[in-house]
């Protein structure tokens, strides 16, 4: 075959493992056969996969150690399979105070965190009038405001590099955030909008229109901040729509090369859930998904969270992973918090195991150093304090 060509579904051959493992990437239609592929396709898929990783970063597999912020749990939307979020009457509603935060950041300094990953709901006080009293007592305009503030804080009064999740925001906050966070993050989750209608896991969530989170990556790229993004499996949408999603993100990193991370991460049944009695994905259909993303995403970095394939975690990297996210030793996943992180020192041995390295990064991954520290002042100044030569995190003196 010849160069820039593709392998398409109707070409499925002894030769087509050759090809895919050699970087051919899949066309949609190829893709969407291999992402429902038999059991006796599955080891050729997922051998493909790990080689065209072994391509993009050979004997490798990255890390970010972190402390995990929930500066607010209420949010305004109610996605069916989410705890995390609150109303200000339920039990464990909460809004950190500056000191909280501080103190969670700098015990996190004590045993050599990185990154401060500050996760919350969306526009709070845009529904919940408790909301907005906490802001005007903090002395705040909005819940944007407030996490700038608390990025702002932690880059000038500890040594770790914040991340924020701030659910949609416009241009204009992609601006004030970046200044303040080397990199910034917004789950894709899906593009189907089936999801939204009455009953589905989105149907009382505003901020999970898919057209209206992919503006905000659209803004990312064209701004050069840094972006996490990912996909959420097994919450109603379907094989083909997970495709639809790679290839979309694929294409926005080719048109703006801003995406540093791609997430794959498998649903989780929590008790209390609106859909407490959905069916998890199985181990399958997560190992195709993650191996078809790689052959997709070809040499973009690519993770999936340990702590929500335990106990056999290190199954993933069979499936092509480089990376296994954010990783604390000190917080807990209040995203899932029946899913404890693994010790750092067991999930080093698993990958020893599986004949990779282990490496921490920084939040921003070392390719991404550049654009971050482009923006200048003192999150430039605290990036390069904090990456080594190979642009991955400094070890400690």
């Amino acid at each position: 075959m010849g160069a820039g060509q593709t392998v398409s579904a109707d070409c499925v051959s002894h030769s087509l493992w050759h090809e895919l493992a050699h970087g051919l990437p899949p066309t949609p239609d190829l893709a969407r056969r291999l992402i429902g592929c038999s059991d006796e396709e599955l080891p050729g898929l997922l051998a493909s996969a790990r080689a065209v990783k072994e391509r993009f970063r050979p004997g490798v597999i990255t890390y970010s150690r972190k402390v995990f912020l929930p500066l607010t749990n209420l949010c305004r939307d109610y996605c069916g399979y989410c705890i995390f979020r609150k109303d200000p009457s339920d039990a464990g509603a909460h809004t950190m105070t500056p000191e909280e935060v501080l103190d969670v950041v700098r015990a996190g300094e004590k045993l050599g965190c990185r990154e401060a990953l500050f996760s919350l709901g969306d526009k709070p006080e845009l529904m919940f009038p408790e909301m907005r009293a906490t802001l005007r007592r903090l002395g705040y305009r909005s819940t944007l405001h407030y996490l700038e503030a608390m990025c702002e804080l932690v880059l000038r009064r500890t040594s770790l590099l914040p991340h924020a999740n701030p659910g949609l925001m416009s241009a204009a906050w992609v601006a004030r955030l970046g200044a303040v966070c080397p990199s910034l993050g917004l789950m894709l989750e899906t593009v189907s909008e089936a999801l939204l209608r009455p009953g589905a896991a989105h149907d009382r969530a505003p901020d999970k229109v898919p057209s209206r989170r992919l503006q905000v990556m659209e803004n990312a790229g064209e701004q050069q901040v840094p972006f996490t993004s990912g996909l959420l499996i097994g919450i109603g949408e379907t094989p083909e729509d997970r495709v639809e999603a790679l290839f979309v993100l694929r294409e926005l990193h080719q048109r703006y090369g801003h995406i540093q991370e791609v997430i794959i991460q498998n649903f989780r049944v929590k008790p209390g859930i609106p859909m407490q009695d959905w069916p998890e994905p199985s181990r399958g259909e997560m190992l195709r998904t993650v191996a078809v993303a790689r052959l997709v995403l070809g040499d973009m970095n690519l993770q999936a969270p340990p702590n929500l394939s335990a106990p056999d975690y290190e199954q993933l990297l069979e499936a092509g992973i480089n990376d296994w996210g954010g990783v604390s030793p000190l917080t807990p996943d209040f995203i899932n918090p029946e899913a404890p992180w693994p010790h750092l020192a067991e999930l080093e041995r698993r990958t020893a195991a599986a004949g990779q390295q282990l490496r921490e990064r920084l939040c921003v991954y070392p390719e991404f150093v550049g654009m971050a520290i482009s923006r200048g002042g003192l999150l430039a100044d605290k990036v390069m304090a904090a990456v080594d030569t190979h642009g991955l995190a400094r070890r400690a003196a």
